[in-house]
């Protein structure tokens, strides 16, 4: 429906005719369309918890350990391409995206707590890296979705992991 109609002009009363059910029972789940487009991207949440989870459950030594969301976040954009494209428009897009970035932002902080190094004294405040991590993300996704994903996920996967692990400096051409 969002890629026909846009997410603005969905009414709940749409919702209801195409899930065939009536207004009471809609509203016995969820409290707004906007409340349903959250309580959607659950599926996604699980889908990165798992990801992450294998990831971190690697031996300690192994690169792809770090930020393990990553590639099953690129593969999701790149599966629901037209849906994200029509998100980032209008209202709805700032919702899901926003539930987006909460989504990464509770998957690096979870990634960080489990690796972190009290003992440096220099430590960055983790909630930075956290903020720094997702920021990169959600503008490296948004510039691969609007120039069309013509690269591979795994290979977007592989570059942004590089970069948000080893840094720039040494990293570009």
């Amino acid at each position: 429906m969002i890629l026909e109609k846009g997410y603005e002009a969905i009414t709940v009363d749409d919702i209801c005719e195409a899930a065939n059910v009536g207004r009471s029972t809609f509203y016995a789940h969820y409290t707004s369309k906007d409340d349903l487009r959250r309580n959607g991207l659950e599926n996604l949440r699980s889908l990165l918890v798992d990801r992450q989870k294998n990831a971190l459950a690697k031996p300690r030594e192994t690169r792809d350990r770090s930020l393990g969301f990553s590639l099953a976040m690129f593969e999701h954009a790149r599966d629901h391409i037209d849906l994200y494209r029509t998100l980032v428009g209008g209202r709805g897009g700032v919702i899901a995206l926003g539930t987006i970035r909460q989504i990464l932002s509770d998957l690096v902080r979870n990634e960080l707590a489990a690796t972190a190094d009290k003992k440096s004294a220099d430590v960055i405040p983790r909630e930075f890296a956290v903020q720094y991590v997702v920021g990169a993300f959600m503008a490296v996704m948004t510039w691969w979705l609007d120039s069309g994903a013509k690269l591979p996920p795994h290979r977007m996967d592989a570059m942004f992991r590089r970069l948000a692990t080893e840094g720039v400096v040494p990293s570009y051409s």
